[in-house]
């Protein structure tokens, strides 16, 4: 069979310490997982059910990287999160079990273009525009689970920084939804399959990265970013 367009080959991630490679399928992120992000968002701060915005594959941006500032925005925001990396799927995915569905975590930032997102939910239109553009999903090389364990079951140090300024810090125990539960609700609406990624949630301090600024992000145990805004 041939293809009638030249095809890509799927985004891939690399692994730390390996020349192996994690190829990407699909990247859903955590909307407002952390109480405080959700309350500077202007959101309900009680526990109610996750829900889920989504990235295209190609959105991935490898670390080390200089991306260029977007178009159709002026309010460019950082926020930095928990990666966990999908290795073996599954469907209606029971909580007790969620965790053997990991093949490992990265460090991510979710860009978002905050002016387009926002004036899309005064419209009440999907957010896509504002979350799913080019360059939107930077993450680390990803590592496996039995060198980190699961690091949102302990309360190990999160935080981003701008030009060496610290504009986000908090826990990775302070997840609304751990990556257990959010695993466990996910495969209820969709089948996860190897390859998928989740980005977590932020914490509260999001805000906005401008061109000639550098964006470093610190998960503890997990690892380190570094993205520069051309």
């Amino acid at each position: 069979m041939s293809y009638v367009i030249d095809i890509e080959d799927r985004p891939q991630l690399p692994i730390e310490g390996s020349d192996d490679t994690f190829p990407v399928r699909r990247i859903y992120c955590v909307g407002r997982n952390y109480r405080a992000h959700a309350i500077e968002m202007g959101a309900d701060p009680d526990r109610e059910p996750p829900f889920f915005f989504m990235k295209p594959a190609d959105a991935i941006v490898r670390n080390g990287s200089t991306i260029s500032y977007p178009s159709k925005t002026e309010n460019f925001h950082y926020e930095i999160e928990l990666v966990a990396a999908i290795g073996r799927g599954g469907r209606n995915i029971a909580e007790a079990g969620a965790l053997d569905h990991v093949w490992g975590y990265g460090v991510g930032i979710d860009l978002t273009r905050r002016d387009v997102q926002q004036a899309a939910k005064d419209m009440g239109r999907p957010w896509d525009m504002g979350k799913g553009f080019d360059e939107s999903a930077p993450c680390t090389a990803l590592r496996p689970v039995g060198d980190v364990g699961h690091p949102d079951t302990g309360n190990g140090a999160i935080r981003l920084k701008v030009d060496g300024e610290v504009k986000q810090e908090s826990t990775l125990d302070l997840h609304i939804w751990n990556v257990a539960e959010t695993i466990a609700y996910l495969s209820e609406y969709v089948t996860l399959e190897p390859g998928d990624l989740i980005y977590m949630g932020t914490p509260d301090g999001v805000g906005p990265v401008r061109p000639g600024q550098t964006m470093e992000g610190h998960i503890d145990g997990v690892g380190d970013i570094t993205i520069a805004v051309a």
